[in-house]
């Protein structure tokens, strides 16, 4: 019989052809009190628990052949109702339950999802802002502890010197083929690759570190990213072909460089560790061989600034326009050079035009000629910029003149700026008797008024000046 049913229901699909010759399969059916809780059928026995208001209802019935072979009854759905079907007599009587359902996750409140969300952004930002710092404290820290004179070995080195060394680099005409200085890629490897190890003073448009490339001192003149304008100027003059002399600063190169909070502008030329002429008169007493020496290499510098060199690759003629002692340099070998060429103009000897700003009036006040004070000035003749030039060497020569030791006395205890106490009728400068019971310091005065007397329809040359000097120091 039991092989009898297996078949029948395998072949449900033609159970309409066959008709069962046995009785049917007898179930316990809980809603069949009347029966004695028993049912029969030809289908299957029936077990069934599900929940209802929260408890469980179990119900135990037959199922007809039809109902079975819909597919129905004998299907559960999960966590609400679990069915069995079974084929042997009373197989329903057996004790189902309905599967356990895990907990549910407990239901966050505002503030636990308030501290979810803000944890983690907290955390992001603090990490975000530790690693700019780190990015922006390395560079400084690394400065720090570096001895000055100690460097990393850098390939760039090898690839840019090519075993020359920096004023080899800057003075090799050959390096650009026009005077004008090193290459732009050069340049910029260059300022790139430097090291820089302290401040060595501060301008009106930037500060000044002192830095160390390949092993080499370098100056570096630091321009913030508003002063672009100065900055441009002064690298604009500085690459001016044929403008190389051992009396002007060396220049080397000029780049932007980013420090991660704003752009910098860099102006990188050779290192003196002497300082400007201003400081080096305050520290030390020249003597009066020093004194020409120092006098003529600012006249040599001059005069090469102010010469027209004509040519195919010629060089403008160049007024510089801010000449002091706080702007020239002193080299190891006691001579000078001329420095801070971001005033400067040229002039256009073909075109006749000059290069100039659209405010004429720049300049340190109390170096200036008394033409550009009082705005009487000839801005259109080159001719008036040199003169200007001229009249703010003789104040530099002034100063130099009175810490010279002339017969083992200093005529000057202390180094003194021109006009410092008060300005005096005719713009002249309170000169010292001494200076007239020494024929040396009395040359330096009468070379002084040349350049300074102001009712002179024509100031003396800068190369007079030069040839007067060079005579007194043979």
């Amino acid at each position: 019989i039991t092989e009898y049913k297996c078949k029948k229901l395998h072949y449900s699909g033609i159970l309409i052809l066959f008709v069962s010759p046995f009785p049917g399969l007898k179930c316990v059916c809980l809603l069949c009190d009347s029966s004695n809780f028993t049912c029969q059928t030809e289908g299957a026995c029936w077990a069934s628990v599900m929940l209802t208001n929260g408890k469980e209802q179990v119900i135990k019935s037959c199922v007809s052949l039809p109902e079975l072979n819909a597919q129905v009854f004998c299907h559960s759905s999960n966590n609400v109702t679990k069915t069995e079907c079974c084929f042997t007599d009373f197989c329903n009587n057996i004790t189902l339950h309905l599967p356990t359902a895990s907990p549910d996750a407990p239901k966050l409140g505002p503030m636990e999802l308030t501290i979810i969300i803000t944890v983690p952004v907290c955390l992001l930002s603090l990490a975000s802002v530790l690693t700019v710092w780190a990015c922006q404290g390395r560079p400084c820290t690394y400065r720090k502890k570096k001895r000055p004179n100690v460097e990393e070995p850098l390939s760039e080195c090898n690839l840019v010197n090519a075993g020359k060394t920096l004023k080899d680099l800057i003075y090799d005409v050959t390096a650009s083929g026009s005077g004008s200085g090193l290459p732009l890629l050069v340049q910029r490897t260059i300022a790139r690759t430097i090291v820089l190890q302290e401040i060595v003073g501060k301008g009106r448009f930037g500060e000044v570190w002192h830095g160390r490339w390949c092993g080499e001192d370098v100056a570096v003149k630091i321009f913030s990213s508003r002063d672009e304008r100065s900055w441009f100027r002064e690298a604009e003059i500085y690459q001016t072909v044929m403008l190389r002399h051992e009396n002007i600063l060396g220049f080397i190169a000029a780049d932007n460089k980013d420090n991660g909070t704003w752009t910098q502008l860099w102006l990188v030329s050779e290192y003196h560790e002497q300082g400007s002429l201003y400081d080096y008169l305050n520290r030390n007493i020249v003597t009066v061989a020093g004194m020409i020496k120092l006098a003529l290499s600012i006249a040599s510098g001059l005069a090469h600034l102010h010469m027209e060199i004509v040519g195919t690759q010629g060089k403008p003629a160049i007024a510089h326009r801010d000449i002091k002692s706080k702007n020239i340099l002193v080299k190891k070998c006691e001579t000078c050079a001329i420095a801070d060429l971001g005033l400067a103009v040229k002039h256009d000897s073909i075109l006749n035009t000059i290069d100039i700003p659209q405010n004429p009036k720049v300049g340190t006040k109390r170096y200036m000629a008394p033409e550009m004070l009082d705005d009487t000035m000839n801005v259109n003749i080159f001719e008036s910029f040199k003169r200007a030039d001229i009249y703010s060497v003789g104040l530099v020569y002034w100063e130099i003149a009175r810490r010279c030791s002339v017969g083992g006395k200093t005529l000057e205890i202390f180094l003194c700026l021109p006009y410092l106490d008060a300005l005096i009728p005719d713009y002249l400068l309170v000169i010292s008797f001494q200076w007239q019971k020494w024929s040396i310091l009395h040359t330096m005065e009468i070379l002084r008024c040349d350049c300074c007397l102001v009712l002179l329809i024509i100031l003396i040359s800068i190369t007079i000046l030069c040839k007067v000097l060079e005579n007194v120091l043979l």
